[in-house]
């Protein structure tokens, strides 16, 4: 057995394809019991064990450079560059996040959490290398769902004309997170089963190989040949059109292969793109048979393959079965997510319900705009980090013609493990610029519910209704409550006011205050855009106001609501505390909230601070 708390691109060089091969399950083990026990992604990494292995073989990281589409998949590749001794701690508060990070290793030229970008990275690190004169190859490893993403294709334009020497690695695996759809899906499968060329390919190779003495001259002829031959049987890829050197497809889960196509590729020397085919979840039966339930998941029963979260309501269930319910009533509703079927709950819709656009968030807004113009009521389902990446088009192609979209935000606020890339943090501010807009931050079930209906059928316009990842907090009831806010208590001198599912935080802090003897009570806002004039006439009454969001301060809720009471003349104490100047890292929820001071133990100590301070 290899020490994998020891190993190096320089180790792996050294190794026999047997030894590789040996490697890969070993390697799969950690995976899957690191994954079981941590969570994270496990089939996208399962499925590109061997290509990683044969990238480190060939190429010379870190002066070949390699890069990452999305990063989700690079658990093997942090295993190659000496980083097996900590990968239990990956994903930890403190230890290896789950995507590249080059202030963990020069291996990482450069952070992803987010699809279609690495084309465009890697083409500026070529094109930097050639100005420079500095030595290398530049590869990236792009997905067969990402690279149907719009900047992928834009990156793939340009640098396809290029003389810079740019690899580009197809992992082609019919799968995004749930199963690849669209026209570049198809063409796939078409290059995957050019049957004609590959029964071909095979006696061709058995015929070369029967002949002792062959030179390398009449080899590289043989080579010719069988590319005139596949480009008789499969034409001319849109790659070749693009600009670049076509190669494969590879099985990529053949070290052989892997190893002899992709040193081809470097000695080229130009852009050149390896088809390379892979099986996500590769080596664990439950991952390779169920590939987006076990794309990215909580802690799991490695015999059984069950989470041991599993089984509980979340928003994002609820949100499915909420629409789910209303499809019977409502032959107009339509889903559209962007490759995230099963992770934002539309798995429970009727399957003629959903559009499914691939990785495509900008797309899939302005196609939203588009099925409302035509008549219809679209729900654009999508993560808060992901819906970020459509701002243009929320603005230009939604909120300017008024189109009566509703953004359906999963995972808004702090999100845990998965670290800086996927933080919900933004859409608070961003949405808070844009007219005509009307956002909801629910905090249960009920309120969801509520939301949904309010922003589908009784919105005249753009809406969003955010919530977070996770199931229901534990409520108290409210003295006071509208569709728009919630008072517990009767509106005393100090009031602790917030949106979401933070508010059970601040029920907690309230009733530590009222042990140590002071009084104050609780704001939620529901409705925080455009906020809610009675709320703000609430707030102002009060003579001390201690604002807590789970969200960026600089245009976020906080900062509106300050300038509102100021416009009332208010003249008491406010005070905010939100997330400031970073991005927030890796951890759980918990540890999350605790370290930003928007825990129940946080939100105490603010006050009980600002009571010393006033004496």
């Amino acid at each position: 057995m290899a020490d994998l708390t020891q190993l190096s691109p320089q180790i792996i060089k050294q190794m026999t394809d047997a030894e590789l091969t040996a490697l890969a399950g070993e390697i799969r083990t950690l995976l899957i019991r690191t994954v079981s026990h941590n969570g994270g992604h496990l089939a996208s990494n399962l499925g590109v064990v061997e290509l990683t292995l044969a990238l480190h073989r060939v190429f010379d990281s870190p002066v070949d450079e390699i890069i990452w589409d999305v990063g989700h998949q690079c658990y093997t590749h942090k295993i190659v560059t000496g980083r097996g001794g900590r990968f239990d701690t990956l994903r930890q508060k403190g230890g290896l996040s789950g995507f590249p990070k080059p202030e963990e290793s020069e291996h990482d030229i450069f952070i992803a959490g987010h699809s279609s970008t690495s084309v465009s990275v890697a083409y500026g690190l070529a094109k930097a290398k050639t100005v420079q004169g500095e030595p290398g190859s530049v590869v990236c490893v792009i997905g067969d769902g990402s690279i149907s993403g719009g900047m992928a294709f834009e990156a793939l334009n340009h640098s396809g004309r290029s003389a810079e020497p740019l690899i580009v690695v197809l992992n082609d695996n019919a799968m995004s997170i749930d199963r690849s759809v669209g026209a570049m899906a198809k063409y796939l499968t078409r290059l995957r089963n050019g049957e004609q060329y590959f029964r071909f390919k095979a006696r061709f190779d058995r015929l070369v190989s029967s002949i002792p003495g062959i030179g390398g001259g009449l080899r590289r002829v043989f080579v010719a040949v069988k590319d005139k031959l596949r480009d008789l049987f499969l034409d001319d890829t849109i790659f070749q059109k693009m600009g670049f050197k076509y190669l494969g497809p590879c099985d990529g889960h053949n070290l052989t292969d892997l190893t002899r196509l992709l040193r081809r590729a470097k000695e080229m020397h130009r852009p050149v793109l390896v088809h390379v085919q892979t099986i996500k979840g590769k080596g664990y039966p439950y991952a390779e048979h169920q590939p987006d339930t076990f794309h990215g998941l909580p802690s799991f029963d490695i015999m059984t393959g069950e989470r041991e979260a599993g089984g509980k309501p979340t928003f994002s269930s609820v949100f499915g079965q909420t629409l789910a319910d209303w499809c019977g009533e409502d032959d107009k509703l339509r889903a559209v997510t962007a490759a995230m079927t099963i992770g934002t709950g539309l798995e429970a819709l009727p399957a003629e319900r959903v559009i499914d656009v691939g990785m495509a968030e900008e797309h899939a807004a302005t196609f939203s705009a588009g099925l409302w113009r035509g008549g219809l009521r679209p729900v654009l389902a999508v993560y808060s980090s992901f819906l970020q990446r459509a701002y243009d088009q929320i603005n230009h192609d939604i909120c300017l013609p008024r189109a009566h979209v509703v953004l359906a935000i999963d995972r808004a606020g702090v999100v845990g493990e998965d670290g800086e890339t996927h933080q919900g943090l933004f859409d608070v501010s961003f949405l808070g610029a844009l007219p005509h807009m009307t956002v909801d931050s629910p905090s249960n079930f009920a309120q969801l519910r509520a939301c949904l209906k309010r922003a589908l059928y009784e919105t005249d316009g753009p809406a969003a209704v955010r919530y977070p990842r996770g199931g229901e907090p534990p409520e108290e009831a409210p003295d006071f409550a509208t569709p728009e806010y919630r008072l517990f208590g009767r509106g005393g001198a100090t009031l602790l006011v917030t949106y979401g599912v933070l508010t059970t935080q601040l029920l907690e802090a309230r009733r530590r205050l009222r042990e140590a003897g002071i009084g104050a009570d609780v704001l939620q806002l529901i409705r925080i855009q455009p906020l809610p004039a009675e709320a703000i006439d609430r707030a102002a009454a009060g003579r001390e106001i201690f604002f807590f969001e789970e969200g960026m301060r600089t245009g976020g809720v906080g900062e509106r609501l300050a300038a509102a009471l100021l416009e009332r003349g208010f003249s008491g104490r406010y005070r905010l505390r939100a997330v400031e100047g970073q991005y927030v890292r890796q951890s759980t929820c918990e540890e999350a909230l605790h370290d930003l001071g928007l825990d129940a133990d946080g939100v105490t100590a603010a006050v009980l601070e600002a009571r010393d301070d006033a004496t």
